[in-house]
């Protein structure tokens, strides 16, 4: 009987698990309540099955259940790490995943761009009378009081280009068993992405336009914002790789979720150099397409 279970492949069988379908039911729920958001904002109510949903309550209830998701079902893909499941085969599967999931989020990007350079290269187009309308046919639009690129946004670029190095400083402490290396590189790169969190808020906070009424505020902040967003996201997941590594569960030969959370890093530091060169430099003064 024992021979029938020993496993002879590199393959890991996941065992039957509940958050797949409660992962669902959670961004279900997520949805509902931003319909009802919207609808609220629209004066409306959104009533289903004789209850009214308008309102935050039902989008936070989702959002606690995807946040719950993610912590039982990653907790549970670390204990199959420890427990010997991720082979070599593995281990190169969840990279593949990692790496495309990077890909989707370079083409989510690549949206905003287009939104940003299509409104910016063309506001002068004939064709496109109602956005000549908007924007006077000329980019920055008239009216619009743009942020000085080389004071707040030069100094968050500096803060995100020094996490980079930080963070590449932890991964190389960890390649050469410095665990001492691996957490302060980590202690410092989760404080330089909070500090870039305040700076932003700080920005917002003093923004001379708004996110509705023009189309450069309109693109500024979808933009910059997302970017914002990922930025938390990924302050968070170096945060838990911090708190992993004082718990001493990386290894020089296993540590694919700190290797993943600095792939990701990274990818947030292109992002904002693109977003540095294109909104705030190139973006604050561009002539108007003829």
């Amino acid at each position: 009987m024992a021979e029938a279970h020993t496993n002879n492949h590199d393959y890991h069988l996941v065992d039957p698990s509940p958050w797949p379908f409660i992962a669902s039911m959670g961004a279900f729920i997520m949805a509902l309540g931003a319909i009802g958001f919207m609808k609220y904002a629209q004066g409306t109510e959104f009533v289903l099955l004789g209850m009214n949903l308008t309102g935050w309550g039902l989008f936070a209830v989702g959002l606690l259940i995807v946040l719950y998701v993610m912590f039982g079902w990653w907790r549970d893909t670390v204990r199959e790490s420890q427990a010997g499941h991720h082979t070599r085969v593995v281990s190169l599967h969840l990279r593949y995943g990692m790496l495309l999931f990077i890909a989707s989020e370079v083409m989510f990007f690549v949206a905003w761009f287009w939104a940003y350079f299509d409104a910016s290269l063309f506001a002068g187009e004939a064709i496109q009378y109602a956005r000549v309308e908007a924007t006077g046919g000329h980019w920055p639009p008239a009216g619009i009081e743009t942020f000085d690129p080389w004071h707040l946004p030069l100094l968050n670029t500096l803060i995100l280009l020094c996490s980079g190095t930080t963070v590449t400083w932890a991964h190389h402490a960890l390649l050469h068993n410095d665990r001492d290396g691996l957490k302060w590189g980590l202690t410092l790169t989760v404080i330089l992405g909070v500090l870039f969190t305040i700076c932003q808020a700080y920005e917002y906070g003093h923004a001379a336009f708004g996110f509705s009424g023009n189309i450069y505020g309109a693109t500024f902040f979808m933009a910059t914002g997302f970017h914002g967003f990922h930025v938390i996201v990924g302050t968070i997941f170096l945060a838990v790789c911090l708190v992993r590594a004082m718990m001493g569960q990386f290894t020089v030969e296993k540590h694919f979720g700190f290797e993943a959370a600095a792939w990701y890093w990274h990818f947030v530091d292109v992002v904002w150099l693109f977003l540095f060169v294109s909104i705030y430099i190139w973006g604050a003064g561009t002539p108007a397409a003829h």
